[in-house]
């Protein structure tokens, strides 16, 4: 599903990782320079970094020449600290959240603006054209066409794969994230259905707190593309499946299988 991009997971033992610095130089590359979210006179060093590394699991997306492209991290605060959103997004008064040592919250996720150029491409990496058309059932394994940039959001996939398969290995069931719009819409046409469980905040943007149980996840992605549910479990995908999912995905987008060249 992602033949160009290797993905990446340290854990906080591995703060002196060498990936670890290319992670704080690119979040400094997008949040403190392209975005001007944050000031980068208080990161002079060109490493953006907060108290929150030292309780995350980071996720790393390198091209297959080396070079870093994607991050996202899964915070677990510990020792009585808060989430990030905490400081930033309130809860709707009927929502209890579920207990933390289950939860994790999603946070700096980054794609490099050199793998979004398309016009209309989202800071995620997600082109305009699967915004407006796709869906689950429609994310089909990558045709060989050597363009790491298909219209299937395949890097943000990826680095979502990997969150979920460390969520899974390691206890945790929830995700919160707090999100604009256009990701929200995004994830929710690749079968990942985030609910919002909280008021429009201002937190690195106008955002809105939402929440994901990853067994309803699960559930939905089995009904929706069993292909992207074994994909995102690390199970076996059997040849029939693989047909099934390229043909049910041609016949949701309209499109037709191209012909068979005749050598």
């Amino acid at each position: 599903m992602t033949p160009w991009f290797d993905f990446t997971t340290l854990s906080p033992a591995d703060s002196s990782s060498a990936l670890l610095t290319d992670i704080h130089r690119l979040r400094h590359e997008v949040y403190c320079v392209e975005r001007g979210f944050l000031d980068p006179a208080q990161h002079p060093d060109g490493l953006e970094r907060d108290e929150y590394d030292r309780c995350s699991v980071h996720i790393g997306a390198s091209s297959l020449d080396g070079d870093l492209v994607g991050t996202v991290r899964l915070v677990q605060p510990n020792g009585g600290m808060p989430f990030p959103f905490e400081d930033h997004c309130a809860l709707f008064d009927t929502v209890a959240l579920p207990p933390r040592e289950q939860v994790a919250e999603i946070s700096r996720l980054i794609v490099k603006k050199t793998y979004r150029r398309r016009r209309g491409d989202s800071l995620e990496g997600v082109s305009a054209e699967f915004l407006e058309k796709g869906s689950a059932a429609a994310i089909l394994p990558p045709a060989p066409s050597g363009d790491a940039r298909s219209n299937s959001p395949l890097l943000l996939l990826g680095m979502y794969r990997e969150m979920y398969r460390y969520s899974r290995a390691n206890g945790v069931r929830y995700w919160l994230a707090a999100m604009e719009r256009a990701l929200a819409r995004s994830l929710d046409r690749m079968g990942v259905k985030f609910v919002p469980i909280g008021p429009k905040s201002e937190y690195y943007g106008p955002v809105t707190l939402h929440l994901i149980d990853l067994d309803v996840l699960e559930q939905s992605m089995r009904t929706e593309n069993k292909f992207l549910a074994a994909w995102f479990s690390d199970e076996p995908i059997p040849t029939w499946m693989m047909l099934e999912t390229v043909l049910g995905g041609l016949a949701a987008t309209g499109s037709r299988p191209a012909p068979t060249p005749i050598c």
